[in-house]
């Protein structure tokens, strides 16, 4: 069995079967669910002192900031999966 790391940007990774989701940090809920996991120590900061253009959610309930945006990681994600599959 192969894991199948996600690079998240500016060197980082996250294993890909974890993600949960993968949203913009535009919104109050946002910015809500950002300040509830640092209260909690649930904050993964991996934007590198960039600015946080995209929010990873685990399925252990980290959240973790990246500073790509959310579609590139999508796609990598996606393109990773079709590599998986063969496909």
């Amino acid at each position: 069995m192969s894991i199948q790391l996600l690079n998240i940007g500016f060197g980082n990774s996250v294993v890909l079967s974890k993600v949960v989701a993968i949203l913009t940090p535009g919104s109050a809920p946002m910015k809500r669910l950002k300040d509830d996991a640092k209260a909690s120590g649930r904050l993964v900061d991996a934007t590198q002192g960039r600015k946080t253009r995209s929010i990873i959610i685990t399925d252990s309930n980290h959240v973790i900031l990246s500073g790509v945006q959310a579609e590139t990681i999508a796609l990598r994600a996606h393109s990773d999966e079709m590599e998986k599959t063969g496909k």
